[in-house]
């Protein structure tokens, strides 16, 4: 039996692309058991209801994340709208929706090039990056701005998409869809990369209902959960089922990643073909008060948003549980008997986010 020992991992490390800090405890290069250290980045966002309206806030919700920035500030409007009672034009849903999917998309080649990265596989990282950054063209065309959209309000959103930007976004679409079926040959059937990834962090079906996971980490295990099915926004109205595997594993992780862009770009297509007419926003008056609470999908799983107000402008409570907090202890559970080569990609596998799970 070899010695024990503790082993920090992380804030700071050349795989990571966030600040998550680890403590392995070790017995040769095997991980018996891994203790998360929690508030690095912790920021205080939340407190800021003491000092920012409501409207304010959409603003300070959108900063939880650079990357799934667009889904924070939606789930929180829509708390607001919820408490406040206000139905929200249909076109201003399918807008909103349009943008969650291009989010998704941005997130999913981004998590695709750090996966990469995380094996070593440089030239295919930058491939992933060179087709995300045709994304980020579309938020740009659409909202002004490539990751913090601030196109959101309480009553619907601020800016349309109007036929030509529809036109453009399809033609993108279509460039990406084929340029993603290359990269997804390399991810899913490359022998090197399925060395890497096969058979790594597996999760039983009962581990990840057990453990409370979320989004595609959870679907790679067989858990058939998508918010989307809930009916928010356009998706009553789009045809589309939880992408899932069942290997549980980290290719089987890439594997539904890779999917869910194939999934996105085919509810874009179906959004814009169903697209009503009308306005996309709807005057508000009032404060909010009471309170709600809202779940939306983001790119990473479940996204929950709790809103209490008081009448005033200043709310009482505002509180996110974001899907990378919800699936740590699947994380910490894959590391058990792990080898410490594996880590870097055992933490990558659930797409961490650890400024909105810190916040």
């Amino acid at each position: 039996m070899g010695k024990r020992k503790v082993v920090p991992f992380g804030p700071q490390h050349p795989v990571l692309p966030e600040p998550i800090h680890l403590d392995l405890v070790m017995e040769d290069e095997k991980i018996l058991e891994a203790v998360p250290n929690i508030g690095f980045v912790h920021r205080g966002l939340e407190g800021l209801i003491e000092k920012k309206d409501f409207n304010e806030l959409i603003y300070i919700a959108e900063r939880t994340c650079g990357i799934c920035s667009y889904q924070h500030g939606m789930g929180y409007t829509e708390t607001l709208e919820q408490i406040m009672g206000v139905e929200i034009p249909d076109r201003a849903k399918f807008l909103r929706s349009t943008w969650s999917e291009l989010g998704r998309l941005h997130s999913h080649l981004l998590w695709l090039g750090l996966l990469a990265d995380g094996f070593g596989f440089e030239s295919l990282f930058y491939e992933c990056w060179r087709i995300r950054e045709k994304i980020l063209d579309l938020h740009e065309l659409t909202v002004g701005a490539r990751l913090i959209f601030s196109v959101n309000k309480v009553g619907g959103v601020l800016r349309d998409i109007t036929p030509e930007m529809q036109k453009t976004i399809l033609e993108t679409l279509d460039v990406v869809e084929e340029e993603v079926k290359n990269i997804q040959k390399t991810f899913l059937y490359d022998y090197s990369v399925q060395s890497r990834l096969k058979g790594i962090g597996v999760l039983s079906l009962q581990q990840v209902h057990d453990l409370g996971c979320a989004g595609p980490f959870a679907r790679a295990s067989g858990l058939n959960l998508d918010m989307r099915k809930l009916g928010y926004d356009a998706y009553p109205y789009i045809d589309f089922e939880p992408i899932i595997s069942t290997d549980g594993d980290c290719f089987a992780r890439c594997d539904v990643r890779t999917r869910e862009i194939f999934q996105s770009i085919d509810i874009i297509r179906q959004i814009f073909a169903k697209m009503p007419e009308g306005d996309i926003a709807v005057p508000v008056k009032g404060m909010p008060n009471g309170e709600a609470t809202v779940r939306i999908e983001q790119p990473r799983g479940e996204a929950v948003y709790y809103v209490k107000g008081n009448g005033k402008k200043l709310l009482d409570r505002m509180r996110i549980r974001t899907p990378t907090f919800a699936n740590l202890p699947g994380l910490l559970e894959t590391m058990k008997g792990a080898d410490l080569s594996d880590v870097p990609l055992l933490i990558l596998s659930i797409d961490p986010c650890i400024s909105c799970t810190e916040r």
